[in-house]
């Protein structure tokens, strides 16, 4: 079970959640594998001084990787989709 400061890796800033956070005002966090959705509530809400409205969570999976003649796999990791009540933003993601 993470703590509270563990629970939020980095914030994904990508072409898709950049989109997203434009169009419904979605934020996307990379997160501990192990954490849950009150503990994601809890964490952005302490971290960040927002109030969060809505927390979607996905695993995405593991991806093989082929280097030269040698082949392994990038790990499999949590990413969180957080909606913040109306008004409230999190600096990290303006520009």
């Amino acid at each position: 079970m993470p703590e509270i400061h563990e629970v939020i890796i980095r914030p994904l800033v990508t072409e898709k959640s950049s989109a997203a956070f434009q169009a419904n005002k979605t934020y996307t966090f990379r997160c501990h594998p192990e954490a849950t959705k009150p503990q994601i509530k809890a964490a952005i809400e302490t971290l960040f001084k927002v109030s969060v409205t809505a927390v979607r969570t996905m695993v995405m999976r593991a991806k093989r990787r082929t280097y030269g003649r040698y082949q392994g796999r990038r790990p499999s990791w949590k990413k969180a989709i957080v909606t913040l009540k109306e008004g409230d933003a999190i600096e990290v993601f303006e520009g």
